[in-house]
């Protein structure tokens, strides 16, 4: 069968894999906590690190999705999202889209494919697509799916098929998958008759991952060898 659509991860697939301070980053996010002392900022930090635990606990055993509001509600904060400025900072860094996503883009969609992407996240839609404009490639991209808006995180079934349904595709088997990560990334998309491409640099935390890893139908070293793949 033709392919119809390729819809790919976002962290450490379409940016490069980076290692976070996590402690930095909690404190930036705690900063947009309401009126909170010095003092009080470290014990916050702390807090909202312990909740990012929780949250992403759920995402990986239960698929259950959040956001950055819930990572307050679970540190029992309250937070002025107006404020959240730092830890947005914090991360831009980390933001940047690969070089080869838009030659590899022009390249899918000169051939009539589909290009999607499904990010697990709990951060809003617009965050997501101002990093793209910013990059020059969200003009590219048919149809994309962040998990913050859904019920549901990889690998659940239903994160793939709000993907698919974003970028106008109904049959699974016509679609291919490429991320990071061997249990949301390739053992998720498998469960419903999707191709897996595997990128391989990212370093999983082992307290990340999940129940099973998958095997994927192809390796890609770099973005831009996806093309060479998809000559199945």
């Amino acid at each position: 069968m033709s392919i119809e659509a390729v819809i790919f991860d976002w962290g450490g697939t379409l940016t490069q894999w980076h290692d976070i301070d996590f402690h930095a980053e909690s404190l930036a996010l705690a900063q947009a906590v309401r009126g909170a002392s010095d003092h009080e900022h470290v014990v916050n930090a702390q807090l909202l690190h312990e909740a990012g635990s929780v949250v992403w606990g759920r995402s990986r055993d239960h698929q259950q999705s959040a956001t950055v509001e819930d990572l307050f509600d679970v540190a029992g904060l309250e937070h002025d999202p107006a404020m959240l400025t730092a830890y947005k900072d914090f991360w831009a860094p980390h933001t940047l889209t690969d070089p080869q996503v838009r030659p590899l883009f022009e390249a899918l969609r000169s051939h009539g494919i589909k290009v999607g992407v499904l990010s697990n996240t709990i951060w809003p839609r617009d965050w997501h697509r101002e990093f793209f404009e910013r990059d020059g490639v969200l003009d590219l991209i048919d149809g994309d799916v962040y998990t913050s808006e859904i019920p549901f995180t990889k690998p659940a079934p239903e994160a793939f098929r709000a993907a698919m349904a974003a970028v106008g595709v109904s049959d699974p088997t016509r679609c291919v998958y490429v991320g990071d990560r061997l249990f949301e990334d390739v053992w998720g998309p498998h469960q419903l008759g999707m191709k897996a491409i595997l990128i391989p640099h990212s370093d999983i935390p082992v307290e990340q991952r999940g129940h099973t890893d998958g095997d994927p139908d192809a390796v890609a070293h770099r973005l831009l060898d996806v093309l060479e793949v998809l000559q199945w």
